[in-house]
């Protein structure tokens, strides 16, 4: 699917508006590098259906008149007069217009006279998070829904209306409504599994092997969790106002699935807030296994600098060259035939002790509060 993605930006946070600050509000202005649209129709009924691409703007009258539900996706919003032809057609209001072409904008639910608009945001992730602004109008006999590109997770609701399976073709254009929206729910699902596998192999590698990239790593599941916090939470609440707040474009009956497609948000809010916490005490982890990889290293450290001080202070002893000839005191040791191989095996002797004592004590591997062999000094 051809998404906005955030790592080509660099980050989530990434905000461009084209108006000008001061703008009249209601001005339309189109992003230069948005695919031009291409226009899908699917109209039916219980009886019937037809589905083409639209390519004469001034044809979708005729299937607004003919048809019981009219659903007509925009893809793309490169073409300011064709969005502006459709705004004229379905009388839509500049304020919403201007909103679905200025893609930043936060879930909500928007009355607008016979007409409600809504915008969700859709997120998918394949080696890196996109998300997408899709905006919704839903009138008393169509849904008309723009995308910002190509490519969406809409396919099994077309299939199924093709197939004339479930309730699509009984039922009007508020459920439709809601299958969209559910289907860009559910798609939050798939998203956050593939994050929960990323946290547990990021788990792995800062306990197992905490490398300089680690924490790069862990910040940039932290943005990306965010990213989808903030389409999330608000999208909670759009959800919850379609089914809460009375209106003649939903139906009693529509309103049921509405409450099942709030309670995925929730699912979804809590899975979301796990994994967050989980990323946030990788940090946690991952601080800790560097100090311990430290404290290990400063341990081999001060073993072999304490074992070398005894020797140092008899090879310093010795190296001070008394003349045993004066006195009888001055290092006798020094005339003595086997003294070299003698300071050497009291050196050896030295370090063999120490090592021994140093394993008894458990500096040279942990023992258990028996006193037994641990796992690791087992045979």
């Amino acid at each position: 699917m051809g998404k906005e993605s955030l790592q080509k930006k660099g980050k989530g946070s990434a905000f461009s508006r084209r108006t000008p600050p001061g703008a009249t509000p209601g001005t339309l202005a189109v992003d230069p590098e948005s695919p031009r649209p291409v226009i899908r129709v699917m109209a039916y009924g219980p009886q019937d259906m037809v589905e083409s691409e639209v390519k004469d703007i001034e044809t979708l009258p005729d299937y607004l008149a003919r048809w019981p539900v009219t659903w007509v996706d925009v893809d793309g919003l490169g073409d300011l007069k064709t969005i502006q032809e459709i705004g004229r057609i379905f009388s839509l209001h500049p304020l919403a217009l201007e909103d679905v072409l200025n893609v930043h904008q936060r879930p909500k639910v928007e009355p607008y006279g016979q007409q409600h608009f809504i915008v969700a945001r859709e997120v998918t992730y394949e080696g890196h998070l996109a998300t997408e602004q899709i905006s919704l109008f839903l009138g008393k006999n169509f849904l008309l829904t723009f995308q910002e590109r190509p490519g969406d997770c809409l396919d099994p609701i077309r299939e199924r209306i093709r197939k004339s399976s479930g309730r699509h073709r009984t039922l009007g254009p508020d459920y439709l409504a809601y299958s969209v929206l559910d289907a860009i729910i559910d798609n939050y699902f798939p998203v956050l599994e593939a994050y929960g596998e990323k946290l547990e192999n990021l788990e792995n590698d800062v306990v197992a092997r905490p490398g300089t990239t680690a924490i790069s790593r862990i910040h940039e599941v932290k943005r990306d969790l965010l990213v989808v916090r903030r389409a999330v939470w608000p999208f909670r609440e759009a959800v919850n106002a379609l089914f809460r707040d009375p209106s003649p474009l939903v139906t009693e009956e529509t309103r049921l699935y509405l409450r099942d497609c709030y309670d995925h948000t929730i699912q979804i809010i809590d899975l979301l807030e796990t994994y967050r916490e989980i990323a946030s005490g990788l940090v946690d982890v991952y601080l800790s296994s560097i100090s311990n990889r430290m404290n290990e290293v400063m341990k081999v450290l001060t073993i072999i600098a304490t074992i070398f001080m005894p020797l140092s202070f008899l090879a310093g002893l010795y190296g001070m060259n008394f003349n045993t000839q004066v006195s009888p005191w001055n290092m006798p040791e020094l005339s003595q035939p086997f003294g070299y191989p003698m300071i050497l095996l009291l050196m050896a002797s030295i370090v063999v002790l120490m090592l021994f004592y140093f394993r008894r004590k458990g500096f040279l591997g942990q023992r258990d509060a028996a006193g037994g062999k641990t796992e690791k000094e087992s045979p």
